[in-house]
Formats: C-alpha cells, structure tokens, sequence
C-alpha cells in the first residue's frame, strides 16, 4: 500500500507558481529522495506536505487519509516528522534531555518517551555525546541530533531537509548510514538532498523537480542518466 500520495500539488505565490502538478507516491519503508537545483521547489513542496503551507490546489494522502492543509501539529500527530536543514536544540541542554523534549511529543498513542530517547540516539550513532550539550556539538552531530529528535517523535514518515549540506565526505557517509537505520527501524524517509553521492547511495527511488515541475522519477541510475535531468540539473553525468 503506498504511505504518501502527492496528487497534482500546485501552489501559487500571487505571480510566481513554484509548485505545479507535481504528483509521486511514496513506499512505506523506503528511501525516496527530491532533487533539482535551488529554487525548483523542493522547500515548498516539503512546507505543503508538513502543513507549513496550505497548497492551492491538489491533494495530499498520508496512510489512506486526506491531509492537504492540515495545521503542522495535526500532520505530526498523524506521523509526518520534519527534520529541518539548520538545527536549532535547546544549547544548554544535554543532547539525550533534547531527544527525550520530543519524545514527549508526536505521532497519537501510547508512548514511553525515555525508551523512544535512548532508541532514537542509538539510531543516530550518538550515544558517546548523550550527557553532553547540545551547544557543544559539531554539525555532523548537530544534523544527527535533529533526525534524532525528529524520530523521537515516532513518526511514519520522516521528512528530512537536507541533512548533508556543508558537511565533509566522512560526516556525509556516516550520516546516510543513519538513514539506511532509520529505515531499518520501519520509517520511511522523504529527503531533500543536493549531494548527489548520498542520494545515489542511500536511495530507493529518486524524484526531480526542477522550476516547479517534475521532470524525472525513477532508480537513481534511471533518474541519473537521463539527459533532460543532466541538462536542467547536473550539466554533466553523476558518478
């Protein structure tokens, strides 16, 4: 059964359509990442599906149900996280009292936020920095820290905001072997990622959007050697 059902998603900005027709589904229990260049689309396309934006026309299904324009707090509750690009924890905090903050929050049910805590820094390799402060962190961690706290919150489906920029090749591989354990863990990832190497590394499925359309859908292999995704995106053939 698919998780996600983006159906002809549009949104329009008084004269700017930055989102048009765009419509996917999405497997549970996969990795399906967007891609284009800046600008495409990909951060509207994410508000839409997290509730941030009300779309102006289209629909979006999450598990069976009709979310499209639900209030952020609504889609959390029905099992959407959201993993933001730039992280912002609690610095005074320690990184395991910042996972255990949204782990008393998220997706409907019955919960046991200290075990959801430890679970979610385990996942995210960070156990060895659990007491320490959030402030004190790298960005590698830092960006490890987000997903933890964004898993936390017993999602369904995470979306996770491009969790590789700005970090080196090392920080980049460790943190795709976080997301192939979140995956394990039965959360299936929606990313946005421009490091082509993580995609294609971590990838099920690959969507490209690029001035607001889609314009690829496939295997990353597919996806990457089409020529009218290497026109718009790549300029040449990803390795």
């Amino acid at each position: 059964m698919t998780l996600l059902t983006i159906d002809s998603l549009t949104k329009q900005f008084k004269g700017l359509r930055a989102i048009e027709e765009v419509s996917f589904t999405v497997e549970p229990q996969s990795i399906t990442s967007i891609v284009g260049p800046n600008g495409a689309g990909k951060s509207t396309l994410f508000n839409m599906i997290s509730g941030y934006l009300k779309p102006t026309a289209g629909k979006i299904l999450f598990d069976g149900r009709d979310i499209t324009g639900s209030a952020p707090y609504r889609v959390c509750r029905q099992g959407i996280a959201r993993a933001f690009q730039i992280s912002k924890p609690f610095p005074e905090l320690s990184v395991r009292e910042n996972v255990l903050v949204a782990a008393s929050f998220g997706r409907l049910g019955v919960r046991d936020p200290m075990a959801t805590t430890t679970q979610a820094i385990d996942i995210c390799h960070l156990t060895p920095w659990a007491n320490q402060p959030a402030g004190s962190l790298s960005i590698g961690n830092l960006r490890r820290l987000e997903l933890a706290r964004a898993i936390a919150a017993r999602p369904i489906l995470l979306l996770a905001d491009e969790p590789c920029a700005g970090l080196n090749e090392k920080e980049t591989r460790e943190l795709t072997d976080v997301l192939s354990k979140i995956r394990e863990a039965e959360v299936t990832v929606l990313l946005v990622e421009h490091d082509i190497k993580a995609v294609r590394r971590v990838s099920d499925r690959v969507i490209v959007i690029e001035a607001g359309r889609k314009i690829a859908d496939g295997a990353a292999a597919d996806v990457f050697a089409d020529q009218t995704v290497i026109d718009a995106y790549l300029g040449t053939t990803a390795s």
